[in-house]
């Protein structure tokens, strides 16, 4: 059995050094619901585990400003709860009650959760059973020919089609969030875009982080359009699903028509979506149902089905067109 070492870090710079000292065999636990999973299915195998729940200061959530700033070691559901009751941007607290179980939710937190990996059968297959470049470089994947219902249909690659499985990014990289970071060489902000990478030939690196980086808050910006947003999700059970496709839509109208539209996708690309060809099709147009319908389906234009998830094209425009006149119906209230 491999030995694991716990530590309980007192501030981030202790956190930090530990994680260097470690020399690349630490993980930062915090809420702990996906680590502890992949350390039983051998997809992780940390020397130390780094504890960050003590670190003060991180599990804020609060107003700044025009922004609003969710600490890393929040919990999904007191965020989720918070701002349900604040009426203030429904697409983020709806992307975390529409995420896990109620039980998972009062565990895990908002950075683990942006760093949550996917959940790609062959990827999660116990102790390597299948080959799987996300999980040992080089070594293929098994997705691709394979069973493909549940992967992705956008920004694939060659070497892997993982689709991305949060519901908290998507909703963040609508709203033109920004995620700040703390590591060895200081503190930086980056674009929620730009957290999760693109596949390419180096699926194993899913995330823009420096080593040693640990996810400290995220920063939203407060807007009038916040309210005129939502987070719509379609999976094969109503509870505890990941989704098969979900569309987070962030809307300002003026006399019914679209001024701005920000639109991202999960469930069907291998990174949170943005819908960019969607957006353009909606900006300074009248809202109609079968605008929307084109719109939706103007963001699938690129997408490359596999073997069994061509549904996938079609299920996600008629998400998104759903989600706008949610979306659109709030603008109005």
């Amino acid at each position: 059995m491999r030995p694991i070492t716990y530590t309980r870090a007192a501030s981030l710079e202790a956190a930090i050094a530990a994680f260097a000292d470690a020399r690349g065999e630490a993980r930062y636990i915090a809420g702990g619901t996906t680590l502890f999973d992949l350390m039983k299915l051998g997809v992780e195998r940390p020397a130390l585990l780094i504890d960050l729940g003590a670190v003060p200061g991180l599990d804020g959530i609060r107003i700044e400003g025009d922004a609003l700033r969710l600490g890393a070691t929040a919990l999904m559901s007191d965020v989720a709860e918070a701002l349900a009751a604040r009426g203030e941007h429904p697409v983020l607290s709806e992307s975390l009650l529409k995420a896990a179980s109620q039980q998972l939710r009062n565990m895990a937190t908002i950075g683990g959760n942006l760093l949550q990996r996917t959940r790609c059968p062959y990827f999660r297959a116990g102790h390597g059973a299948y080959p799987c470049n996300r999980r040992q470089p080089g070594s293929g994947c098994a997705a691709i020919g394979g069973l493909d219902r549940g992967q992705a249909v956008l920004g694939t690659s060659e070497a892997c089609t993982a689709v991305s499985a949060g519901d908290l990014p998507v909703a963040l990289v609508a709203l033109d969030a920004r995620i700040e970071l703390q590591g060895p060489e200081g503190r930086r902000s980056i674009p929620a875009a730009a957290l999760h990478r693109l596949p390419g030939e180096a699926p194993d690196q899913e995330f823009a982080l420096r080593p040693g980086e640990i996810i400290t808050a995220v920063v939203v910006p407060r807007t009038g359009a916040g309210r005129a947003s939502t987070y719509h999700k379609v999976r094969d059970r109503e509870s505890y699903a990941f989704a098969l496709a979900s569309a987070a839509v962030v809307l300002e109208m003026e006399g019914g028509v679209v001024r701005e539209a920000r639109i991202a996708l999960g469930g069907v690309g291998t990174v949170p979506w943005r819908a960019a060809p969607a957006e353009d099709a909606l900006r300074g147009r009248a809202l109609t149902p079968e605008g929307a319908l084109a719109a939706g389906r103007a963001a699938f234009a690129e997408a490359r089905p596999g073997q069994h998830n061509g549904f996938k094209t079609e299920l996600g425009a008629r998400v998104i067109a759903e989600a706008l006149m949610i979306a659109a119906g709030r603008s109005r209230s």
